[in-house]
């Protein structure tokens, strides 16, 4: 009927063992962790981030790596419920959610969320059937960047990459979808859907006497451009950002009358995810003022999707002083979608073009 003073005693052990549980982990961080999918070094693995995130949430985050979106999607297959929030392109967000990868988000309980920018929260490419699977979080730019010391002036067309004057000191990005992207623009062509493929071949093929290097990473690009190899260059914003403000390098971008590609990163929760309440409080955080200012400070940093935090970039980003004037938001090209046909046709074009390059 009553338990016994042995059995008494095993109780007031294991409920004082409870408190003390419970306390540790007030104290310090909670049993599971936060686990994000995320590429490296991209704001949310930042010691600055981790550091105002963790202690005052009592959350530990910890990470795991992609490479391409391709391998995130691998992951996220072979790992159900493994993840909690993850870092995707708009682009695929809607194939992610298509595919039962990601869950859709309850926005009230983002306290960050309206003053997100309302056409970047609300787009079609993470929003289906009425539910949001990404909340809007940082965008930028793939942009013609210059040495600033032979141009005196910006620069103003995508044709300058083309001028016999600068032949073996232009850099591009491994990548074919820019590189065929860049040419359609050029060429008055949909980037996304181009009218004449074999025109845009062409026109790549003619730069052949231009190109330098095909870079893969910012870090090679940056190395290139301290070298002084590199007067013109399709590459990241934030890279260009990068060179100038951290490394003193002599280098700025424009947004050429013909335009620039756009990209945009929403923050998706996993199907599954371990921990929902963390995983928000995770989100609500990358979205603050707090977060992006952080960011902006440490260099480097992408466009907001945060309206307040697009007003407290320093003076000396490029971002406010380039990227979100309006003469060059009128001229930006936010990335469409791809077909796997369409893209298995660029990634050949690419291909083709760069074995002519080498011949």
């Amino acid at each position: 009927m009553f338990a016994s003073k042995p059995r008494r005693a095993t109780f007031r052990l294991l409920a004082a063992a409870a408190v003390a549980f419970v306390a540790g982990a007030t104290s310090s961080f909670a049993a599971e962790p936060l686990n994000v999918l995320n590429w490296k070094d991209w704001g949310t693995d930042a010691p600055w981030a981790l550091k105002l995130f963790e202690g005052p949430n009592g959350i530990k985050v910890t990470h795991d790596y992609f490479s391409s979106f391709a391998e995130a999607f691998t992951k996220l297959r072979t790992n159900p419920g493994h993840y909690d929030m993850l870092d995707l392109n708009v682009a695929f967000t809607k194939q992610a959610a298509d595919e039962g990868l990601i869950q859709p988000i309850d926005t009230s309980k983002l306290k960050n969320f309206a003053s997100l920018e309302e056409n970047f929260r609300n787009s079609a490419e993470i929003t289906k059937d009425g539910k949001v699977y990404g909340v809007a979080w940082i965008w930028g730019g793939t942009a013609l960047a210059y040495n600033t010391d032979v141009f005196k002036q910006p620069p103003t067309s995508l044709a300058v990459l083309w001028d016999p004057a600068y032949a073996g000191k232009v850099c591009l990005r491994d990548d074919g979808e820019d590189a065929e992207r860049f040419t359609a623009l050029l060429l008055g062509q949909n980037p996304d859907a181009p009218s004449d493929m074999a025109a845009i071949r062409d026109k790549l093929r003619a730069l052949k006497p231009q190109i330098k290097a095909l870079f893969k990473t910012e870090d090679e690009w940056l190395k290139l451009v301290a070298a002084k190899q590199c007067d013109l260059s399709l590459v990241w914003t934030t890279s260009v950002e990068i060179g100038r403000n951290k490394y003193n390098l002599p280098v700025s971008f424009v947004v050429p009358q013909e335009g620039a590609i756009v990209w945009r990163d929403a923050l998706s929760i996993a199907a599954g995810a371990p921990d929902l309440n963390a995983a928000y409080a995770f989100i609500d955080f990358l979205i603050s003022p707090e977060f992006y200012a952080a960011w902006g400070a440490a260099g480097g940093a992408p466009v907001p999707s945060n309206t307040t935090a697009v007003g407290q970039l320093p003076d000396n980003s490029l971002t406010k002083q380039v990227l979100t004037q309006p003469d060059a938001l009128k001229h930006l090209r936010v990335k469409g979608i791809l077909s796997d046909d369409q893209r298995q046709a660029v990634l050949d074009l690419w291909e083709e073009t760069k074995a002519y390059y080498a011949q």
